[in-house]
């Protein structure tokens, strides 16, 4: 047996992981029975899943379908188109090279539309923009094409020029990197990660080996089971991480950073659990089109 973490995250982000992961391998829909079935696994009650998925419906991240008379929910088209970009960052894994290109984010809005202001502030930090200034902001040149596809589809483009180049300056780039981003509350939520999951390599490794396809073959729906309470949380966990993280050169952050490891482990662990997981996931998803 392995120990379960219980890391403290929202319903909604859960539901979303598990859309991302296994709704659209499912036809896009899940039953809203398949729902509760998988947050209960994770702890969760049938209420507080039918509230938080009337939150997400609410929101416009989840839409009713009509199929026969099971109440089902998919992706609203736009949430899907999110959740696909996001596969981009959080699976793709990147660091800039020491004197690669950086990539500014320079935006201009009327003082009459301050919660427009708010909001670039809010998705440029979320995507992992230092702030250099009022209205100018940094990032290695590899998160442009995502930073501009997902400004775009908040409606928040048409205030923002991207452009980028060297930075041309003997001064210490720690320092500035320091000056920049918050490192002390990205430090923190790495820590989080490796507080919580640091160990799971050696665990998962020790209790199925280190050949998925091996592992996945001679899994046990108990075993399946519990890669699946594993994985979603730790996913949930580990996607905020490359958001916030773009991926700066090792040179440019405090000595000792944990970032590497942390993804070491999240792709190790990915690696060995995922299939299980999913084999789990998919079989409540075919029990339910069954019944």
């Amino acid at each position: 047996m392995i120990d379960m973490p219980a890391p403290s995250l929202p319903q909604q982000q859960l539901i979303l992981t598990i859309y991302g992961l296994y709704g659209r391998r499912g036809g896009g829909q899940l039953p809203i029975s398949v729902l509760i079935q998988m947050l209960g696994e994770l702890g969760h009650d049938a209420p507080g899943v039918r509230s938080a998925v009337s939150r997400l419906k609410a929101k416009g991240v989840l839409t009713s379908v009509k199929n026969g008379g099971a109440a089902r929910y998919e992706l609203s088209e736009r949430s899907l188109k999110l959740v696909s970009e996001g596969d981009e960052r959080i699976f793709a894994p990147y660091r800039a090279a020491t004197g690669a290109p950086w990539v500014l984010a320079i935006f201009s809005v009327p003082e009459s539309m301050r919660d427009r202001r708010h909001q670039l502030r809010t998705e440029l930090t979320r995507l992992g923009f230092g702030s250099m200034g009022a209205g100018v902001w940094i990032a290695p040149s590899g998160v442009r094409e995502g930073a501009r596809k997902r400004l775009e589809s908040r409606g928040l483009d048409e205030y923002v020029e991207f452009f980028t180049g060297d930075y041309s300056s003997d001064s210490d780039m720690r320092a500035k990197v320091a000056q920049w981003w918050d490192l002390e509350a990205l430090e923190s939520q790495i820590s989080e990660f490796m507080d919580t999951y640091g160990g799971s390599l050696e665990d998962w490794t020790a209790l199925v080996g280190d050949d998925p396809e091996k592992a996945l073959a001679a899994s046990s729906e108990d075993l399946r089971r519990d890669a699946f309470r594993y994985y979603v949380p730790m996913l949930t966990l580990w996607r905020r991480l490359p958001y916030r993280d773009p991926g700066l050169p090792l040179e440019y952050l405090p000595p000792g950073w944990q970032g590497p490891e942390a993804r070491r482990i999240f792709f190790s662990v990915h690696r060995l659990i995922a299939p299980l997981a999913e084999m789990y996931a998919m079989s409540l998803v075919q029990e339910a089109e069954a019944a």
